[in-house]
C-alpha cells in the first residue's frame, strides 16, 4: 500500500539514477511511446506527465452550474427489478471542482482505467515500458489505489504544478471518483441528450461488442484486454463498462427506493467486467466488494480503478464569504426571482426567532425555518429546470418553424414560376397551389403554438431566471453538439424580452427573426 513516505521514496527512485561518472549529469527516463499510455490520442485529451517519463490521459467532463452553490440534477441508476435494492432510479446532484466561465464547472476522469505501467512508475521503480504493461491494473486493493492517488497527487505537485488545473490558487489533486462522478461521466455526460442519458448503455450505434469487453468468444473471451482498443464512449472515455470494473470512493450502500440505505458496508466496484454478460452490461451496475477477505486486504483479478482531478470546496476566504453569501439567498426572496414578493417568510420568521424568549420555542422555530428554506430552496430548483425545458422547447419550435417556412418560400417560388411559364389554372399549378395552402395553414398554426410558448415564458418566468437559466442551456446544448440550438434560444430568449417590453405578440417579426437566425 502506497504511503507518504513510500510516495516520496518513489519519487526519488523515479527521478534517481546512477550517474554515469562523477561530474556526469543524471540522464533523464526516456518518455513513453504515445500508444502505451494514450493508444487513441484526441485533441481534447488533458494530459499530465507523471514518473519515469510516463504520462496519463484524462477527458473534461462539463457540468452546468450556477453559482458556488449551482449545481446538476440528473437521474442515476437503472430499471432493472432484480437489482433495485442497488441501482434503483433516483435523483442525485453533481458539480465540477472548477470553474469554466457562465453557467458551468468541470472534473477531469482518467481517459483509460489506470495501467500496470503507470502504477508501476509510482511504486519505486521505474519499469520497462512494454505493451503488455497496458492492461488495467487490477489485483490491487482500495487502499492500494486511494494510496497510489495519494503518491501521484504529491509527485504531480511537487513536479507539475503547471500542468494541474487550478479552482483560484489551489492546485487540484488526484483520487478515486465518487459514485455521482464515475456515473454521470460514463453515461456521456452532457455530450448525450438526456434521453440517451438515461438509457441502459450510452449509445452504441456500430454494435455493443466495438466499445465493451464483455463475457463471451465474441468479445472478451475470459481475458482482460489491453486499454483503449474498443470505441470510446461520447465523452471519450474508454473501458467504462465491461474489461475491469472500477472502484470508486465512496462505501456501499442500499438503495431504499429514493434515498440511500443508512448502513454503509464495503466498496463500490462500477461497469461490469470481463466476466459479465452481454445481456447485464448496464451503466448502472454496481456491486458491493469487502475490503478485506480470508487473505487480508481484498484483491481482484478483474478490478481496477481510474482517477479524477478535483479540488477542495472551500480554497480561500474570499470564496467563503461567496459561499455563505449563496447559502443564506437559498430560499429567500432574493433568491427567488419569480416576482416580486410582498413578505419574506423566512425573513418574517427570523425577526420572530430574534424576538421569542422561550428558548424551546425559539428552537422549533429555527426548525421550521430550517424547513421552509428547504421547501423553497427544491421549489426554486424545479423552477429552474422548468425554466430550461421551456427555454429548450422554443428553441426546437424555432427551428422548425424557420425550416418550414423556408421550404414554402421554396414551393410558393415553384408555384410562381409555373404560373408565369403556364397559368393558375394548369393543373400542376393547383396542386402546388393546394400543398401551400395545407404547408402555410400548419405553419401558421405552428406560429401561433410558438407564439403561446413566448408569452408563457414571459409571464411565468423573470427574465433574470430565463437569462440565467438560458445560459446553463447553451452550455448543457455546445456539449450535446446541438450548437444551432443554442442560437435559436437566444433568439427566443430575446422574444420573451421583447413581448415583456411591449406585451404585443409579433408573430410575422418574429418569424423572420427566426428565418435569419437559420
Amino acid at each position: 500500500m502506497f504511503s507518504r513516505a513510500l510516495a516520496g521514496a518513489a519519487l526519488l527512485a523515479a527521478l534517481a539514477v546512477p550517474a554515469l561518472a562523477a561530474d556526469a549529469p543524471t540522464p533523464l527516463p526516456a518518455p513513453w511511446a504515445e500508444n502505451l499510455w494514450n493508444p487513441k490520442p484526441d485533441k481534447e485529451d488533458v494530459i499530465l506527465p507523471m514518473p519515469c517519463g510516463g504520462a496519463m490521459a484524462f477527458r473534461r467532463v462539463e457540468v452546468p452550474s450556477d453559482g458556488p452553490l449551482g449545481d446538476y440534477k440528473v437521474m442515476l441508476g437503472g430499471t432493472d427489478e432484480a437489482a433495485a435494492y442497488a441501482e434503483n432510479k433516483h435523483a442525485d446532484f453533481i458539480a465540477g471542482s472548477f470553474g469554466a466561465g457562465k453557467g458551468g464547472r468541470y472534473y477531469l476522469i482518467g481517459k483509460y482505467e489506470v495501467s500496470d505501467l503507470q502504477f508501476q512508475a509510482l511504486s519505486g521503480t521505474c519499469p520497462q515500458p512494454s505493451m503488455r504493461l497496458r492492461l488495467p491494473k487490477v489485483n490491487v486493493t482500495w487502499f492500494e489505489a486511494v494510496g497510489f492517488a495519494d503518491a501521484y497527487s504529491t509527485w504531480a505537485r511537487a513536479n507539475a504544478a503547471d500542468k494541474l488545473p487550478r479552482e483560484e490558487q489551489e492546485a487540484g489533486f488526484l483520487r478515486l471518483p465518487t459514485e455521482a462522478e464515475w456515473e454521470f461521466a460514463a453515461r456521456g455526460g452532457t455530450k448525450v441528450t438526456p434521453t440517451e442519458f438515461e438509457d441502459r448503455t450510452f449509445p452504441t450505434p456500430e454494435g455493443m461488442a466495438r466499445y465493451v469487453w464483455f463475457q463471451g468468444s465474441q468479445s472478451a473471451n475470459g481475458k482482460l484486454q489491453l486499454t483503449g482498443l474498443l470505441l470510446p464512449n461520447p465523452l471519450g472515455l474508454h473501458d467504462t463498462l465491461g474489461n475491469a470494473d472500477e472502484m470508486v470512493w465512496e462505501p456501499f450502500r442500499l438503495n431504499r427506493v429514493t434515498r440511500p440505505h443508512g448502513q454503509a458496508g464495503g466498496f463500490v466496484v462500477r461497469g461490469g467486467n470481463l466476466f459479465t454478460s452481454e445481456a447485464d452490461v448496464r451503466t448502472s451496475y454496481r456491486q458491493e466488494q469487502p475490503f478485506y477477505d480470508a487473505q487480508g486486504a481484498r484483491r481482484s483479478g478483474s478490478t481496477g480503478f481510474r482517477l479524477v482531478v478535483a479540488a477542495p470546496v472551500v480554497t480561500s476566504p474570499t470564496q467563503l464569504k461567496g459561499i455563505q453569501s449563496a447559502w443564506s439567498a437559498l430560499g429567500t426572496a432574493a433568491e427567488n426571482l419569480s416576482g416580486p414578493a410582498l413578505t419574506d417568510p423566512v425573513e418574517e420568521l427570523n425577526v420572530i426567532v430574534k424576538a421569542t424568549e422561550d428558548e424551546n420555542v425559539r428552537r422549533r422555530l429555527q426548525n421550521l425555518q430550517t424547513t421552509i428554506k428547504g421547501n423553497i430552496a427544491a421549489r426554486d430548483e424545479q423552477r429552474d429546470r422548468a425554466a430550461r425545458v421551456l427555454l429548450r422547447l422554443g428553441a426546437f419550435l424555432g427551428n422548425k418553424l424557420a425550416d418550414d417556412a423556408r421550404s414554402i418560400d421554396q414551393l410558393a417560388a415553384v408555384y410562381e414560376a409555373r404560373v408565369k411559364s403556364s397559368s393558375a389554372q394548369d393543373a400542376l399549378a393547383q396542386r402546388y397551389k393546394g400543398q401551400l395552402d395545407v404547408e402555410r395553414g400548419i405553419l401558421d398554426g405552428n406560429l401561433k403554438y410558438y407564439a403561446d410558448t413566448v408569452l408563457r415564458a414571459a409571464d411565468d418566468y423573470h427574465a433574470d431566471v430565463l437569462a440565467r437559466q438560458n445560459e446553463v442551456l447553451a452550455l448543457e446544448l455546445k456539449n450535446s453538439g446541438l450548437t444551432d440550438l443554442v442560437r435559436t434560444a437566444g433568439v427566443f430568449l430575446g422574444h420573451t424580452q421583447a413581448y415583456r417590453a411591449s406585451r404585443k405578440a409579433e408573430r410575422d417579426q418574429w418569424l423572420e427573426q427566426l428565418k435569419k437566425n437559420r
